[in-house]
């Protein structure tokens, strides 16, 4: 009674295990980005349904996918290839999925990201909810990175977690990765400073509303990267999760730093000038 849907480039290191956490679904859509590994051999050999596009960015991809996708149930579980769905949850979304009568259209949930072989509790920001089930015709998504939901109608929150494994493929990823996410965060930071920072929003009751309100008012802080350090470190608590915690917390500040300095970068190429 539920589908669930995979975007992958190249993950013959984690789809292994993010599929046999859902051994329970039947339709399981893994939409690819033209790897070049072994995953599609990986998900062939699961049953799962494979769909290629060319990837341009985050909320198109996803946009494309929930507008062209034929999923088998009217319910649709997304999930990166580095996560891991526990039978909790399992059970928790085919319970909702069962219940025609509910008004929600769309759930978020939480997750517990792991590093080090420990649960990153307090300096991961958890809980971070994000939206993860629902009906696809009442979702879409903006920003380039890290997007943003737009739900058109109710939604409700889970009770249950997955598993974010985002480590699993070396620290030299996890760079890599946040590099290029840094270059985009960099123009969408650029353009949020050049239009006025919606300060009602900070305050609304939307959940969307508010975190890009607040994500906004982010891209305005000067020394971002410190202050993050510290908000994670201390204000989070971060230093309990040990010498993880304090690793993951500099790491963190690092991926500001990078979209602190790449916004420098487009300032000066904007204004003509040589950017460095």
């Amino acid at each position: 009674m539920v589908s669930v849907l995979i975007l992958t480039f190249n993950e013959e290191v984690n789809l292994p295990t993010c599929l046999k956490s859902l051994a329970w679904c039947d339709d399981i859509v893994v939409f690819d980005s033209f790897s070049t590994d072994r995953t599609l051999e990986i998900a062939k050999a699961a049953g799962a349904r494979i769909i290629q596009r060319k990837f341009d960015n985050w909320s198109a991809h996803q946009n494309w996918a929930v507008a062209n996708i034929p999923f088998k149930h009217s319910w649709v579980y997304y999930s990166d290839a580095d996560e891991v769905v526990t039978p909790q949850l399992a059970a928790e979304l085919q319970r909702i999925a069962a219940d025609a009568n509910r008004p929600e259209v769309a759930y978020r949930l939480r997750f517990k990201n792991m590093f080090l072989g420990r649960w990153l509790r307090h300096s991961s920001l958890y809980p971070t909810w994000v939206l993860r089930f629902f009906r696809p015709q009442h979702v879409r998504w903006e920003r380039e990175v890290n997007p943003v939901p737009v739900i058109q109608g109710k939604e409700g929150k889970l009770n249950e977690h997955f598993l974010h494994y985002s480590f699993r493929k070396g620290l030299a990823e996890w760079f890599r990765k946040h590099n290029n996410y840094s270059t985009s965060e960099s123009r969408e930071a650029v353009k949020s400073m050049s239009r006025e920072l919606d300060w009602k929003g900070i305050f609304s009751n939307s959940f969307a509303r508010r975190r890009a309100a607040l994500k906004d008012l982010s891209f305005r802080i000067p020394f971002r990267s410190f202050w993050i350090f510290l908000y994670l470190m201390i204000a989070r608590r971060g230093v309990l999760d040990g010498p993880a915690g304090w690793t993951y917390c500099r790491m963190r500040a690092y991926y500001e730093f990078l979209i602190a300095a790449k916004v420098h970068e487009l300032k000066r190429l904007k204004a003509g000038q040589p950017p460095g």
